[in-house]
């Protein structure tokens, strides 16, 4: 019980953190890339976006251990990607991140993250609006081809750009990155069509009725 409760306080703590960090780099993003421009927006939230993007490690111990019930390929494959785009493009290239591409790219990360952390977050605590939960499982049917497009397009810019001033190798582990998007998006959003159609589709109108039934 003293456990159960221990690991429902963690997720809480750690899922509304999260959702507050992510909301933050959704606000600095929106309100500098309106006011100012694309240009000005890495200028305050470069290395905060890198940090926090980073921080969902987390997410792939979670899974690993079993504290969420994620599946871990998954979640190591998001992660992952995300983490080569902060890491391996934006990073070495700072000069990329003043491309409007930057900005759609962190617009689609922070939105679907503070609808994912809010959810997670208020599940604990057996509290989650439909509105929501609606969420959680449609809005990455326009966030997530916005994302990977964005992502696409920031590795062909080091790609064709500055990546072979930094190694001779670079280039062609960019090219090797590319590749993998083809598998990996197909992969990645076949299964968020899969948990969209048990959570508000037919598998969720048939697992209604059947608790009816009950």
């Amino acid at each position: 019980m003293a456990g159960s409760a221990l690991r429902k306080g963690y997720l809480v703590l750690y899922n509304a953190a999260s959702a507050v960090a992510w909301a933050t780099i959704l606000g600095r993003v929106a309100s500098v890339y309106f006011a100012k421009g694309a240009p000005f927006v890495p200028l305050v939230v470069d290395d905060f976006a890198r940090v926090t993007q980073t921080f969902a490690v987390m997410e792939i111990f979670h899974a690993l251990t079993g504290i969420v019930p994620a599946p871990i390929f998954t979640t190591a494959m998001q992660v992952a990607s995300r983490l080569m785009l902060v890491w391996g493009i934006s990073y070495p290239f700072p000069h990329l991140n003043t491309s409007a591409w930057y900005s759609s790219m962190l617009t689609a990360w922070s939105t679907t993250e503070v609808i994912r952390y809010s959810y997670f977050a208020l599940k604990q605590v057996e509290f989650v609006p439909y509105s929501l939960h609606w969420l959680r499982y449609s809005a990455f049917l326009l966030l997530y081809p916005m994302g990977i497009s964005s992502e696409v397009a920031m590795i062909i810019k080091a790609l064709v750009g500055p990546a072979d001033k930094l190694a001779t190798w670079y280039p062609y582990a960019l090219g090797a990155v590319l590749l993998s998007y083809i598998p990996g998006s197909v992969v990645l959003y076949s299964h968020m069509l899969s948990q969209r159609r048990k959570q508000v589709g037919g598998g969720a109108v048939k697992e209604k009725k059947e608790k009816k039934r009950q």
